[in-house]
């Protein structure tokens, strides 16, 4: 195991051995390749570099109280990519390839996966799907590589585990049109959150809640992930077309109904923040980030709040959210029973 100080982790990028790829050129895919080298030549002529075909994933493997590694359902992010892959019209790896990829990245990079002890870590895979042939019109990618690499992580914002942080509502920034591409995991998605997230970020908020791009009256997702509330004994998540489904967001419904609670998908008016008694935001990179307070703001420029939102929960992460929370890292980590077959073994 490589001399890391695993307690510092936070979500940035840590070097690691190897990156896995493979490349499908004219419909065929080749071999996957283990190199070294994280510097990928391609033509300066690439659909990636000018109209951005590109899609990508994010899971987690762990090492168990067991001493086994797990790897948290990599078929749904296999299932996940190829939706999206779909969407832009370009080839994409079998769920066979692709988790190949993702044990093979793992195995090669062994030595960076945190120890059980250090809370909150983990070894986050980030695979890549993107158009490498070259083009100049518009059109979608005939040829593509697929790589898998990976970083050793620890919470999202670099903050203890579940611990509250505060959030603002976009009301002059949308992350994705209303019948646009937000259900898919693009890379476009992301790169036109980053202005207004950068915004929010600089005025002191850690997340940004963005609202439904036709009415602005309904609640989306956050820029980082999915946006779940618990009200009394319900576990409320918003139904929306432009909302990326959220496997972190999918299990905790899961365990919340096995908890006995009731689960609500529905749109979800921006006023009901004053009725939920928990709020978080959620997403493998993140699992659960409880959020104490949501400001309403005219423009996020605007240094005028209309109205702030204070969860009972206050400082502290709620009480069910983090019941949730903690089976979802008991599961993972080997300390709850995996009743639905989630955790794949890594040998």
């Amino acid at each position: 195991m490589k001399n890391i100080d695993w307690s510092k982790l936070s979500f940035n990028y840590t070097e690691t051995k190897a990156l896995v790829y493979s490349r499908c050129i004219d419909g065929k895919w080749e071999s996957p390749v283990v190199t070294e080298d994280f510097n990928i030549a391609l033509n300066s002529f690439a659909g990636i570099f000018h109209y951005a075909p590109s899609c990508f994933e994010g899971l987690k493997a762990f090492r168990g109280v067991d001493g086994k590694i797990r790897l948290f359902r990599p078929d749904c992010n296999a299932r996940r990519m190829a939706s999206s892959a779909k969407y832009l019209d370009m080839p994409y790896p079998s769920e066979e390839l692709f988790i190949e990829m993702c044990v093979r990245c793992i195995k090669e990079n062994i030595e960076y996966l945190p120890p059980y002890e250090v809370t909150g870590t983990s070894l986050y895979l980030r695979p890549v799907l993107f158009g490498i042939n070259p083009q100049l019109g518009i059109k979608s990618s005939r040829d593509v590589m697929f790589a898998v690499m990976c970083s050793p992580v620890g919470t999202y914002s670099g903050a203890k585990s579940l611990s509250p942080g505060t959030a603002v509502i976009s009301r002059n920034y949308d992350r994705a049109a209303t019948h646009g591409s937000g259900c898919y995991k693009l890379g476009g998605n992301y790169a036109q959150s980053l202005h207004a997230y950068n915004l929010a970020h600089n005025t002191g908020y850690r997340e940004l809640l963005f609202l439904d791009t036709a009415t602005k009256t309904t609640i989306e997702e956050f820029g980082s992930s999915n946006f779940f509330a618990i009200k009394g004994n319900t576990y409320v998540t918003p139904r929306s077309g432009s909302i990326l489904p959220s496997i972190t967001n999918m299990s905790l419904r899961t365990v919340a109904a096995d908890m006995g609670m009731d689960i609500e998908i529905r749109p979800v008016k921006v006023e009901e923040l004053a009725e939920f008694d928990e709020v978080n935001s959620c997403g493998t990179a993140v699992v659960i980030t409880p959020i104490c307070t949501i400001d309403d703001k005219p423009a996020l420029e605007c240094p005028d709040v209309s109205r702030r939102y204070r969860l009972p929960s206050g400082d502290k992460c709620g009480v069910i959210s983090e019941k949730l929370y903690n089976h979802i890292i008991g599961i993972q980590k080997g300390l709850e029973e995996d009743t639905h077959n989630w955790c794949m073994f890594i040998d």
